[in-house]
This record gives structure tokens, sequence and C-alpha cells, in this order.
């Protein structure tokens, strides 16, 4: 009897590392945790360490595998965050840090240090910004690269690799430079339309450099998502990993971008919802938010990422909206009230306080005598770019509003500004959605949700209702870590294509309906979080002397 397949995802986010052994079906056998290291040098500046997280991961993948024959393993993919990792000669650290040190080698994609030389590569207005919405932003590469160019010279002129870290863990893994179409098209301003990268582009952006000897430096080989790696695990790799040689490596995706390849086949349990996957969002809700979907033909969206040709599914194009903070702000929220404190102490942990303050609106709006607990902020209205915004405005320098502020203290006044902010968020989600049917987009039919936020019901249900749409909870939670396996599964050749694959390992999920009677509510609301945004920008020019 032959043994059963498994296939390994491995993502690494913000802040750990993490793998899961998952089946055919795309059913979690194991999972494993290990943290990573950042380091924070100065406001908006976030580092990391590729070694640290080689590490990390060679842990996690000998822990959920430890429990299976190495010849069952027969395929493994990588996620990542999309930092900028970069290397010198025979593939050493090279540090991107004032401080010199060889181990801070990542430009995190949090960081915000290369803001000058973002507007600069925008004021040039290069055909392909059509292809991010108009405007690089200074979360991708290029802009990074242009930073340690002029700040730190000397990494710079001894670069031998500049990965993605989702592509720097294929390479570490086989000794095969082999660059991801998803990487490099969504992150890098590769030309995915011609298969290549732009040298016209790369002289405006100041770095002609990287044109010699073959876009050397960037990689020249370039492969869509799902595609085996070489020969498989390399010696070295495979023994710390705990794998045999040569198993089966895929072409990675960025981490956002393999949940919603994991999402993209998931369906309802107890509905026929058809395979037409150009209906879905995924929206991948950790740290930040991103907002994945895929059309069959191409919609360029102002201020929205894309169209990403193959980025995800060959023959489909990507559109990507996203919000740079979410989990991260509702954190922020709840760790700067008063009475965060006292929750904690009282409740041991923020999950716990989170949960409480879910069982707490209900009861809040009964006690009101309100139909229905979206009812409790009527009056208390947000604008929730405390971070600058990534969609669809593309303005990093964006900040934060609240209206509707009060002299109430204590856990009731968290509460409904929590609910404010949460509803915000939404809000958020539905002006891409807005903004992409202004641009021709066919219309969605569900959300589907993964991601820490996607535990918090009030954050699902906020979206449903806001955005009036279905909201789709696959019953595999880790649909990230899916997404990675998927990739695996399709380079072994189990599945015939990802597509296939994606839909076999999707598993179906919870179907969470809008509530009819918000509607008019949260189209009022959605007009004040437009007009926010409005009187942020007037109140700008004001200051600037631009009006009087």
């Amino acid at each position: 009897m032959s043994l059963r397949a498994y296939f390994v995802g491995v993502d690494v986010g913000t802040g750990s590392a993490r793998a899961a052994l998952v089946d055919a079906k795309g059913r979690v056998e194991a999972q494993a945790v290990e943290m990573i290291k950042t380091w924070t040098p100065e406001p908006d500046y976030y580092e990391q360490s590729s070694e640290d997280i080689w590490r990390a991961i060679c842990k996690v993948v000998k822990q959920v595998t430890a429990g299976v024959s190495k010849t069952q393993v027969k395929g493994i993919g990588f996620d990542a965050t999309c930092s900028l990792v970069i290397l010198g000669a025979n593939g050493a650290p090279l540090t991107v840090s004032k401080s010199g040190v060889a181990e801070q080698n990542i430009i995190l994609w949090m960081d915000h240090r290369a803001e000058l030389e973002t507007a600069e590569i925008n004021a040039g207005k290069h055909s392909l910004l059509k292809y991010v919405g108009g405007q690089v932003s200074l979360e991708m590469e290029i802009p990074k690269l242009l930073w340690l160019k002029r700040k730190l010279p000397k990494t710079y002129g001894s670069i031998w690799r500049a990965f993605d870290l989702p592509d720097f863990l294929t390479w570490r893994a086989t000794g095969v430079d082999t660059r991801s179409l998803c990487s490099v098209v969504c992150k890098w301003n590769y030309d995915a339309a011609a298969h290549s990268w732009n040298t016209e582009f790369l002289r405006g952006a100041n770095l002609e450099e990287l044109t010699r000897e073959k876009f050397a430096a960037l990689g020249s080989d370039v492969q869509p998502p799902g595609k085996p790696v070489g020969n498989g695990l390399s010696q070295s790799a495979a023994s710390e990993l705990g794998l045999a040689v040569g198993t089966v490596v895929s072409t990675s995706l960025i981490d956002a971008h393999a949940g919603a390849l994991g999402m993209f086949g998931c369906r309802a349990d107890d509905a026929n919802d058809g395979d037409d996957v150009q209906g879905k969002m995924a929206l991948i809700a950790g740290t930040s938010t991103c907002h994945m979907s895929i059309t069959r033909d191409a919609c360029f969206a102002q201020g929205v990422w894309g169209p990403y040709q193959d980025a995800i599914i060959p023959g489909y194009f990507l559109n990507e909206g996203g919000q740079s903070i979410a989990g991260h702000l509702l954190d922020h929220v709840l760790k700067t009230h008063e009475s965060y404190s006292e929750l904690h102490e009282k409740l041991g942990g923020d999950k716990h306080i989170y949960q409480y303050l879910n069982k707490l609106l209900p009861e809040l709006a009964e006690r009101r005598g309100l139909t229905d607990l979206s009812c409790l902020t009527q009056d208390v209205h947000v604008w929730p770019d405390l971070h600058g915004n990534r969609s669809p405005v593309a303005d990093p320098t964006l900040r934060g509003i609240i209206t509707g502020l009060d002299m109430t203290r204590g856990v009731e006044s968290l509460a409904i500004k929590y609910l404010a902010f949460v509803q915000a968020l939404a809000y958020g989600t539905r002006h891409i959605i807005e903004n992409l049917y202004q641009h021709k987009r066919a219309a969605f039919q569900t959300l589907l949700f993964c991601g820490g936020l996607a535990k918090n019901p009030l954050y699902v249900q906020c979206h449903a209702d806001a955005c009036n749409l279905p909201a789709l909870i696959p019953d595999e939670q880790e649909m990230v870590l899916v997404g990675a396996a998927v990739l695996g599964a399709a380079a072994a050749g189990h599945y015939d294509s990802l597509e296939s694959a994606s839909k076999a390992m999707g598993g179906t999920g919870q179907l969470l309906m809008p509530n009819p009677n918000t509607v008019e509510l949260h189209n009022r609301k959605y007009k004040v979080f437009l007009r926010l945004l409005e009187h942020q920008r007037e109140y700008r020019n004001i200051m600037q002397g631009n009006s009087a």
C-alpha cells in the first residue's frame, strides 16, 4: 500500500516563521511557529536577518515533519513578506543598517525609510507605473535599492544578489536563483507583459548598474508560481530541514498571495457557489490587510496595485489593494486606552479583551434600546490611516481622524471606540471595492477571510454589513500555510495545474450573510467616511497656505 502524500507549507510573516504539514485535501495535520528578530533602529526603520529567518524555518519544518517518513513529503512551498534581502559575495549577508551589522541584511516590507526615493521615482511617470495604481509604493523594493545606493554605497556596490524574501528562501533551499513572477511583478516593477526587466525604467530610477550582466543581481530566470525549482532540495538544505535530498521545491509566493491562492479554491459548505474565482475578493487580514482579486481581463484601477499578469494563477490578472495597518491598528487602539491595563489584568491577555468587547457591544446596544450594535457609533466616525493609506488613495502621508469624542471614560468608551475603528477598516475595504468598480471590474459575489483578524467575528460581520456582501470563513483557518502547500503540490505534479490544486485543497467554509437592516446606516456612515478624507486634504491645504 502506498504511503500517504504530504506537502509542507512554509510562511514567513512579519514576526514569525511558520510551517505546516498538509495533506492532499488541504487538511493541516501539524503546524509549528518560531518567532523571528526585528530591529527598529529609528522610527519607520525595520530590519531583519535572513540567517535568523532560515534558522527559524529549519526548526519549524523539522517539528511538523517529525511524525512522517521523509519519502511521504512530496513537495514544499514557501511564502514570505515582500521584504528586501541583500547578499554579497558567496551569498553572505550584507548589512542594510546604518549600524553596519552584517546580520541585519533585510529591509522589512513595512520600512518607510525610502520616502524621498519613492517620490522621485513616481515623478518620472514611467508607463510601467500604470501597473501599480499610478505610483510605486515605498513598501516596494526599487525605492529601497535606491536608498541603499545613496545612504549605504558600500553595501550597494557589493551586492551579489538582491532578493525578495520569498525568492531568497527558494534559493536557500535549492541553490538555484529562480525568481517568482509573483514577487518581481508585484514588488519590483518587472514588466510581465514583455517578460523582461525594463532597462528604461531602471535607468530612470537612477539604478542603471542593475541592468548590467543580464540583470544578474535582480535575477534573470523568472518563473510563474507553482513551478519546480532546480533539482529540489540541495543536500545542505535537506539536512538542515530534515527532509530528503531532491524533495520538490516550488517557486514562491508573497505571503498574502499564498493566502489568496488557498482561499480562491474554498467554497461554502451548503451552497454551490460555482468555480468562477473572478467573483471572490480574498482578504488576508493580519498586521496589515491585503485585498486580492483576479480577473480574466486586465483592470487598471488608480490607487490599486496591478493588474499583475499571472502573479497568482496563470491566465488571470491580479489586483491587489491593502491597508498598511489593520490588526496592528486595533492593537494600538486597545493598548493606548486608559482601560487597557485594568482589562489586561482582569482578563489575562489581549485575545480575551477582544472577546470581552465583542460580547459587551450587543449588551450596550440592547441597554440603550438600539436595534443593532452598529448604531452605537452613529455619532462616532473614524478615518483609520494612522500609518498612511496604501489603497486606493495611495498616500503614505495620510493620518487618522476621529470625530464624536465625548467625556465618557471606562470600558464602555473603549468598546465604542474599538467598534468605530473596526467599522472604519470595513469602509476602507468598501472604498477599494468601489474604486475597482469605477474602473469596470466585474462585480464581487463573496468576501473571503483568513489571518488573525478573520478569527474576530466582529471584524468579519462589519465587513459583510459595510460592503453588503456575504463573507466566507474557511473551515481551515491557516489558509496562508495551505496556499504555500498548494504550491508544493502543483510543483510536484500531484495536480495538473495550480488552479486545480487550489480547488482540490481549498476546502469548505461557513458563509456569513450581511444584515439587511443596517444597509442604510452603513451607507450614511460611508458617506461620512469619504468626507473625512476630503476634510483632511482641506485642512492640509489651509495649513500650507493654499486655501482661505
